[in-house]
């Protein structure tokens, strides 16, 4: 699937994009972007959005803006939005990538970690969806596109909260999918297994500081997952968004899309 295949050239629209500076998002808002689409980079840190803004600038693409803004807060949220709206028009999509994961037994979980987890990965999508939404109400047409992770679809060790979390997302995505199928509106998420991120890197960094394990085997840990063997790269995500952001895609809605190689197929 090529995401340049499937743009929509007969209408300008305005993508959303949170956790837009690295990995998925990165690649997201880089597909997004070429295709013509105004897009608008939320995420915590400044300088990576600001890179990927420097990146498709120096190839000539200018329509795109970065909103520093912490997603768990409303106002901060809603500030972005406004601003956002006001340089590229009406929000027509949103592509919620922001998201965290915190590694621990469920008995030594925290009740700060488990919070921070609903915090950034449910709270985030719930004011992000619902401050865009009214532009989509009024144009009677968009696309909310949430990245929810095989972790919406099964259960995995030492990561209960990610897991709970992650869960929600795809229960909201169904019940909000149901509620606007009428107003040309349609709501999907995306469900990559491990994918070949900083998040990953990080994880294989951890288990070779804590096992000794070499690095090709800690990441053999998370590709075998795969039953290709491999790990998912961020721009087979973005084509899938690519195509779920189009008019082609009128009639996905409600759904949870899978790239994972076929890890939970069941």
């Amino acid at each position: 699937m090529n995401g340049t295949a499937v743009a929509d050239t007969t209408t300008t629209h305005h993508a959303l994009i949170t956790g837009a500076g690295t990995g998925i998002g990165a690649a997201i808002s880089q597909v997004l972007a070429r295709q013509g689409i105004a897009v608008s980079l939320l995420g915590r840190r400044p300088e990576p959005l600001e890179a990927v803004r420097e990146t498709l600038a120096n190839s000539g693409y200018d329509n795109v803006a970065t909103y520093p803004c912490d997603v768990t807060d409303r106002a901060q949220v809603d500030n972005a939005v406004a601003r956002a709206r006001s340089r590229s028009g009406p929000i027509t999509i949103v592509v919620n990538c922001a998201g965290a994961a915190t590694t621990a037994p469920f008995r030594k979980l925290s009740a700060e970690q488990w919070q921070q987890s609903f915090d950034v990965n449910v709270h985030g999508v719930f004011n992000v969806t619902q401050s865009a939404l009214p532009d989509m109400l009024a144009a009677a047409w968009g696309r909310v596109i949430n990245v929810a992770s095989t972790a919406s679809l099964k259960g995995y060790s030492y990561v209960s909260a990610y897991c709970a979390a992650k869960h929600a997302v795809l229960g909201l995505t169904r019940a909000l999918a149901l509620e606007v199928a009428k107003q040309g509106i349609t709501v999907n998420a995306v469900c990559p297994g491990y994918t070949d991120t900083d998040i990953v890197r990080h994880a294989v960094a951890d288990i070779v500081a804590k096992t000794g394990r070499s690095e090709a085997d800690a990441r053999r840990h998370f590709s075998d997952s795969n039953p290709r063997g491999e790990l998912v790269q961020p721009e087979q995500v973005a084509a899938m968004v690519s195509w779920l952001a189009s008019e082609q895609a009128a009639n996905i809605n409600g759904q949870a899309i899978a790239i994972d190689g076929g890890e939970t197929v069941a």
